[in-house]
């Protein structure tokens, strides 16, 4: 029965350690420069309480969008922040 309970829990920890995947953002949307600091602030205030800020040149378009549809919802971001970050990210990366 231990063994039962224990397996139980194992599984279930490990399906919460995989958590939600948010897909909000699949290309550029806001350009203007009110919404790009927003996102540039959301970049440093959310992203930096759980590790270093990495540069915006460390990945291309798509890998941003890889990357932040893991830990925007980690960072527990809605849809918006989620594209306002993803937008400074690109705004200054030019790759």
């Amino acid at each position: 029965m231990k063994k039962l309970i224990l397996s139980g829990i194992a599984a279930s920890a490990f399906l919460l350690s995989c958590g939600p995947k948010s897909t909000a953002v699949t290309g550029p949307k806001y350009s203007s420069s009110e919404k790009l600091a927003q996102g540039k602030t959301i970049f440093e205030n959310s992203c930096a309480k759980c590790h270093q800020l990495p540069e915006p040149t460390k990945h291309d378009n798509q890998g941003w969008i890889k990357t932040l549809s893991r830990m925007a919802p980690k960072a527990k971001l809605n849809d918006d922040q989620h594209q306002m970050v993803y937008d400074y990210l690109i705004s200054v990366n030019k790759k």
